[in-house]
């Protein structure tokens, strides 16, 4: 199972939107996909038309009993082949339950290490912080995507994930790799628009997908939706993008 955290500790940069888009753009193309909410928010459950709320199950379980295992939680999706491992706000205090815990950077790797044979593709939505968490999403992890929204700000954002990933690498897991930089927001009638695209992709050169995400309205209204934006707008540019990148990640990345 190929295993791909999609990380950024800034808020706002679309990464539940490229988890939940990703993971069903590759299931629409006959991947078993597995998405993991990570996030305390919970927004790629309710992206994929959950209540948070209605689970007596979550990933939160699954990290803090050691009786619950990783497949007890997962439940299926409106979309075939894409299976969610939803979250709640419980998440949000799993750091204070886990302080004592031995060995806690590893719990979601050894939970996904008990399903490894069940899917094609795992898809980890992190929470907007460098917290155990996401420690968590980068041990189990393969490779980490960084959605990164073109503003000025979010060049020195990137440097710090970046820091923490060689962290990570070093401490944890040397094979870590990063997948890729994937430019979100993107308004291509602007002039900062453009001009940061172009520092991120001499800032960090060979990182930078090809593809990248164009602010749209369709994409903005899927997840009131519940829906991923290849559901709710199959034909939309924003759908487009999202295939695109499913294939950029498939065939070059590799």
């Amino acid at each position: 199972m190929r295993t791909i955290a999609v990380a950024n500790q800034k808020g706002g940069c679309g990464k539940t939107t490229t988890a939940v888009n990703v993971a069903t753009a590759f299931a629409a193309v006959g991947n078993r996909v597995l998405l993991v909410d990570l996030d305390p928010q919970a927004h790629s459950t309710l992206g994929l038309g959950h209540n948070p709320e209605a689970f007596t199950g979550t990933v939160y379980e699954a990290l803090t009993l050691v009786a619950v295992p990783l497949s007890k939680v997962i439940i299926p999706t409106a979309v075939a082949g894409l299976d969610l491992v939803p979250s709640n706000i419980l998440l949000s205090g799993v750091e204070f339950d886990l302080v004592t815990f031995f060995g806690r950077e590893h719990i979601l790797d050894r939970q996904l290490a008990g399903i490894d044979n069940n899917f094609d593709i795992c898809i980890i939505d992190c929470s907007p912080s460098l917290s155990l968490l996401t420690v968590n999403a980068l041990v189990a992890a393969d490779e980490v995507l960084i959605p990164v929204q073109t503003h000025y700000y979010a060049i020195e954002g990137l440097k710090q994930l970046l820091g923490t990933i060689n962290i990570v690498k070093e401490r944890f897991n040397p094979d870590l790799k990063i997948l890729g930089v994937l430019l979100t927001f993107v308004e291509d009638s602007t002039n900062l628009s453009r001009q940061i695209q172009q520092q991120m992709r001499e800032c960090f050169q060979g990182l930078v997908f090809n593809t990248v995400i164009h602010n749209s309205v369709r994409l903005a209204e899927a997840p009131s939706a519940g829906e991923s934006v290849l559901t709710y707008a199959p034909k939309s540019i924003s759908a487009a993008e999202y295939k695109a990148l499913a294939e950029e990640i498939k065939y070059v990345r590799t």
